[in-house]
């Protein structure tokens, strides 16, 4: 009797299993540490898988569900939000396990070390997370040698921000010195000004001081465009905990602009859903499970706002499949992960395609 051949999908699905296994068992290991320590050390993990490969084994390929939005081609609509890895130091291994794209920073002109520790606090009755980080980075000279040194071919976007010492009035100074240096290197450039860490940051988010920054960019991309000879998209990250108005008068301001997308939305400063937790009186923005509705209507009231002419990323609150489609049922394109890929692994990447193809084969 001849050898019995073990088929190629027993290898695969064996492969997968240890690997979830794996990040499972990681994961328990990894939520003994302190929440900081333990960032570092999955980045250096997965940055450490990546260049050799691994990092795929720890979940199944997404199926492919192509999107174009910003006038770029997705291979799926599901991305790694920014903040995850702000300098770039685990792109390959991140882009393995699945996501559609990657979105690396905020990074700022110079390096900084962002708020005195401890400051990412663990609300895992939640599911969610609070962080006062204040765009801590090596600068964005650091980030981009490791953005030519990475092989992925992708969609990579760069999100830049201010240095915390930059008075709010010369904010337009370091986000266009950003914008300048990450042109030829990024699909497309996110510009934060949304994260509540940062003294003075959201006010960036309103009025003239909105145009003004907006104009800014505009003029500066135009430059940028005819000098490289090519058309980098720009999304503005808003916040949560704006008024229905208010988000309404962004929304105009942002497409008025000439911008490409809205990413909606950073953290919020409610504790709405965390009350009573231990650590929810923790300073800083939060995100995860309890932010899932606030964003969510912040993306249906940006759809009913734009109509149509400008796409709408979404990021916050995806803990299972079925919170990504609501996004896109809500009227966003793509949509983000970030903390429920922290608790529930990169399973999520996989069952949030799904869910999103699901939504589109019922769409009539």
């Amino acid at each position: 009797m001849g050898q019995q051949v073990v088929p190629p999908v027993y290898w695969r699905t064996a492969f997968f299993m240890t690997g979830l296994r794996m990040y499972n068992l990681a994961r328990e290991l990894l939520f003994k540490l302190s929440p900081e320590g333990a960032h570092e050390l999955s980045l250096d993990l997965i940055g450490a898988s990546g260049r050799l490969g691994l990092t795929r084994l720890l979940t199944k390929k997404p199926a492919a569900l192509p999107v174009t939005v910003m006038g770029l081609e997705f291979p799926n609509p599901v991305g790694l939000a920014a903040g995850l890895d702000k300098n770039g130091q685990a792109i390959d291994g991140l882009a393995q396990l699945g996501f559609g794209f990657i979105e690396i920073g905020t990074v700022t002109p110079r390096p900084q070390p962002g708020n005195p520790q401890p400051r990412i606090f663990r609300l895992p009755e939640a599911e969610a997370i609070i962080n006062r980080m204040g765009f801590n980075n090596l600068g964005v000279d650091a980030l981009l040698a490791r953005v030519e040194a990475a092989r992925f071919q992708g969609i990579l976007g760069i999100n830049i921000g201010k240095n915390f010492d930059t008075p709010v009035e010369r904010a337009e100074d370091d986000y266009l010195l950003c914008m300048e240096k990450v042109y030829n290197h990024a699909s497309y450039i996110t510009v934060n000004v949304s994260s509540p860490n940062t003294p003075g940051l959201r006010s960036l988010q309103f009025g003239d001081s909105l145009k003004s920054l907006l104009e800014a960019l505009r003029v500066r991309r135009e430059d940028l465009q005819a000098r490289h000879g090519k058309r980098v998209p720009v999304a503005i990250k808003i916040a949560p905990d704006m008024t229905d108005e208010e988000t309404v008068l962004v929304a105009e301001a942002v497409r008025d602009a000439g911008m490409d997308a809205i990413i909606a939305t950073n953290t919020t400063l409610s504790r709405e859903g965390v009350a009573g937790l231990a650590h929810a009186d923790e300073a800083g923005g939060l995100s995860g499970a309890p932010v899932r509705e606030r964003s969510t209507h912040t993306v249906r009231v940006l759809a009913q706002a734009l109509g149509g002419k400008l796409p709408i990323i979404a990021v916050g609150g995806i803990t299972e499949g079925r919170h990504a489609a609501e996004k896109i049922e809500a009227g966003a394109s793509l949509v983000q992960l970030y903390t429920g890929f922290i608790y529930k692994g990169p399973e999520l990447i996989r069952a949030s395609v799904d869910a999103i193809a699901a939504l589109k084969r019922a769409e009539p």
